[in-house]
């Protein structure tokens, strides 16, 4: 008898193990959105010191309640816990500024401003006052320290110490310089008076010629610009310390703000929560100055002549005939960026966007014309955006070349342009993306993280500005997002795969290095247990031809009847369908549980992802719901035609924009998937905020056509199959409002195969276990009810 129990004990032990091992080991909602520690902890901000010996970053291998600061140096690659000291002294390489020569720099820590003497290391403390200073930079050729201070410019004179001031702009608007004419009979009196009585007489005479003198004796002041209700911001100033530029902004006048009812408080009343503006409300404006130190001269960058600036959007045409188009003569706000100068002075490189977002000018400004050049334009029907497209990356290769990116091109490329000649060069070419560019300190070469390997994976590469020859010095496959040091010695990398959260890496710069792993936190013995599943970066054609890329999980064991989910992204120009560590780590999991549980999966990169063009980026232009969501069904067209799934078990889920897409995916297309999940789903886009949505679909009272077609609740009507709704109700980004005006739509149209979770604490991001799992297991129970 004992023989048969230990037979039957060993038969069962080796049937767990088996099933462990298996594709089909134990996953469930509870386990994947609980605390997400039990993954493991990933290091994130790595930062060099100014030094660049020593290496810091965020972590938290302890499981504390946050992160830590952790170091490493190059003599000791074991990390290591800052303490307060170190913390304290701590000083980032991307915080400091230095002189033409590198032997001095400065930077601002706690609101003083510092100057570092390099070759002793030795640091002097420019200020130590109450207010803050902050944005030190060398001008005066390299002769003095340049900072603002209360909406000020101030010098520091390296040699002297003293320190001047620069500039100054005073809040307010300026006196009026007119004379009162007064009461007539209070003049009167007042000349009678003078008339008569030689002692007061005496006195004035006395006062008028003491005043006389101070004028003639003053002290130089510099003249006050006065700002007329208008921010200052902005502050940059030439090496030559003659010109200076600035930025005034001046706030929108009538902007109503949005109210967020919070419920769940600790004083036990309704809490309102301030929200922002919606779509389409009155936008604040930039202005540019640049003040001419020497002639005492402030000049305002007009766009007047600013080619196409009076251009009339083509989406108009949709709502006026021409000839009324052609009487328009308006001119389209815009905004302003920093002004950057050439490493000589006297040349201003910056960048003017219209606040339609259809143009981008380039501009050079010579201070002693006060002249205006255009480097380049670009414009783009729908709205000019793209990866690294911004001020930021741009700049001076040296007195007479510029460097930016642009998408002209079809894909975010760099190109250099000889101010002179006019000449442009496009240094990087082809179907991929340089999605971030860092000039060397010699300004000979640029770093490039980009996806030309494949649109899944970003790589570093240097590029030879002068030979146009690229090296790759990353190799793993996945992300490397890379810090180099100041010396441009070393890469600091934090790379993740598909299945492999992040890890902190250490390389030399140089191609085909090898990279020396630092942290070894992010996969707990839990989380390495699993089998996860490396998702296959799939394609598969859209109906226009185009390739649409795509994660897939595949079950081992297909349920009989082959249900699939398509799960579908939020924010919409975000790439998931790539081979590194998603931001989606909770729906990787619920994917890899839904394919043990015999679905096939699928998260695809529709129209408007990341990662893919511009021609991509634009798709949804004045349409969402249109090709993005023909794509989730040519991708369910080819799970049908390639795995046999069945096209009558389909179920859709996804957060923000993905709840976007499911609802039109089961109001516009109603026999698409049988099942869908909308979490913290857009309903009208006219709820939604301004910089994202009028990109695409501008501004509501100008393109209505855009808004109705792209707004799911004016296609509720066609709800047929089951759905989910998950809201938080204190979401400050899509807010709950949507969801409720949503609802009660839904009661008017007498739909009843709906139900809505309502998630009293949470905002856009949910934050307790709890939550995620009460939500999660919602969906899994409504594909098991209606899949199966």
């Amino acid at each position: 008898m004992k023989k048969i129990i230990l037979f039957i004990c060993a038969a069962i032990l080796l049937q767990l193990s088996a099933f462990s091992q298996s594709s089909l080991a134990p996953l469930t909602v509870e386990k994947i959105m609980r605390d997400p520690s039990w993954i493991g902890t990933s290091p994130s901000s790595a930062q060099w010191n100014v030094w660049g010996d020593s290496l810091f970053f965020m972590w938290n291998p302890d499981k504390n309640l946050s992160d830590s600061l952790y170091f490493i140096t190059l003599k000791n690659s074991a990390p290591q816990k800052a303490n307060y000291n170190i913390k304290n002294n701590f000083v980032a390489a991307q915080e400091v500024v230095f002189n033409a020569d590198r032997t001095a720099y400065t930077y601002s820590k706690g609101g003083d401003i510092f100057y570092v003497f390099v070759k002793t290391k030795k640091a002097i403390r420019v200020t130590a006052t109450i207010q803050s200073e902050s944005n030190p930079v060398f001008s005066f050729n390299d002769k003095r320290v340049v900072y603002t201070s209360d909406n000020n410019l101030y010098s520091w004179n390296i040699n002297t110490g003293e320190t001047e001031q620069l500039t100054n702009l005073v809040a307010g608007n300026k006196p009026s310089d007119k004379k009162s004419t007064g009461d007539k009979e209070a003049e009167w009196m007042k000349k009678d008076q003078l008339s008569y009585l030689e002692v007061l007489n005496e006195r004035k005479q006395k006062k008028d010629a003491e005043d006389a003198w101070n004028a003639a004796h003053k002290k130089n002041e510099l003249t006050p610009v006065y700002t007329s209700g208008r921010n200052i911001f902005s502050f940059t100033i030439d090496g030559s310390g003659r010109y200076i530029s600035y930025r005034l902004f001046k706030r929108a006048e009538g902007s109503k703000n949005t109210i967020i009812p919070d419920f769940v408080t600790e004083s036990g009343y309704t809490e309102d929560i301030r929200g922002r503006t919606k779509v389409g409300a009155e936008q604040g404006t930039t202005e540019l100055y640049f003040y001419d130190r020497e002639k005492d001269t402030v000049y305002n960058m007009s766009v007047k002549g600013l080619p196409g600036i009076d251009v009339i959007p083509s989406f108009l045409k949709d709502y006026f005939s021409d000839s009324i188009l052609k009487k328009e003569n308006r001119t389209r706000a815009v905004s302003f960026s920093e002004a950057k100068w050439s490493p000589a002075g006297s040349k201003a490189f910056f960048e003017i966007s219209s606040l339609d977002h259809k143009d981008r000018w380039l501009m050079l400004w010579e201070g002693p014309s006060n002249k205006s050049k255009l480097i380049d334009k670009q414009q783009d029907d729908a709205w000019i955006s793209g990866p690294n497209i911004s001020s930021r990356a741009t700049g001076w290769i040296d007195n007479e070349t510029v460097w930016y990116q642009s998408e002209t091109s079809g894909y975010s490329h760099v190109y250099v342009q000889h101010i002179n000649s006019g000449k442009t060069t496009q240094l990087t070419k082809g179907n991929y993306e340089v999605q971030r560019a860092m000039l060397s300190n010699d300004k000979k070469t640029f770093y490039l993280q980009t996806n030309e390997v494949h649109p899944g994976e970003q790589q570093l590469y240097s590029l030879n500005i002068a030979s146009g020859k690229t090296e790759k010095l990353t190799a793993a496959t996945g992300a490397n997002d890379v810090s180099i040091s100041p010396d441009e010695k070393k890469l600091a990398i934090l790379y993740s795969y598909a299945t492999k959260p992040w890890e902190l890496y250490l390389q030399d710069n140089k191609a085909g290095a090898a990279a020396q792993q630092i942290t070894n936190k992010a996969a707990s013995a839990e989380f390495l247990s699993y089998p996860w599943r490396d998702p296959e970066v799939i394609r598969f054609p859209a109906r226009d031809g185009a390739m649409v890329y795509a994660r897939l999980y595949k079950p081992a064991n297909a349920t009989p009847g082959k249900p699939a989910v398509v799960f579908v992204h939020g924010a919409g120009y975000l790439q998931n369908a790539h081979k590194w560590w998603s931001n989606y780590f909770r729906e990787f999991m619920f994917n890899n549980m839904l394919a043990d549980n015999g679905y096939y999966v699928l998260d695809i990169d529709y129209r408007a992802s990341a990662g893919y063009g511009s021609k991509w980026r634009t798709g949804i232009y004045r349409f969402m719901g249109g090709k993005d969501l023909d794509d989730q069904e040519d991708g369910i067209k080819y799970l049908v035609k390639n795995y046999g799934v069945n096209e009558q078990k389909i179920g859709m889920y996804g957060g923000s924009y993905g709840g976007f897409i499911t609802l039109m995916a089961m109001f516009t297309k109603p026999d698409l998937v049988a099942a869908g999940a909308a979490l913290r789903p857009v309903t009208d886009w006219a709820n939604y905020n301004h910089g994202y949505t009028s990109n695409i679909l501008n501004q509501p009272f100008e393109d209505s056509i855009a808004y109705r077609r792209s707004s799911p609740i004016y296609h509720a009507a066609g709800l047929k199959n089951h759905l989910l709704i998950c809201h938080g109700m204190v979401d400050v980004n899509v807010h709950y409002q949507d969801v409720v005006k949503l609802t009660q739509r839904l009661i008017e149209l007498h739909k009843d195969n709906w139900e809505l979770a309502s998630y009293p604490m949470e905002d856009h991001g949910f934050k307790e276990p709890s939550s995620w799992t009460d939500e999660y297991k919602r969906i899994f129970k409504l594909f098991e009810t209606v899949l199966k």
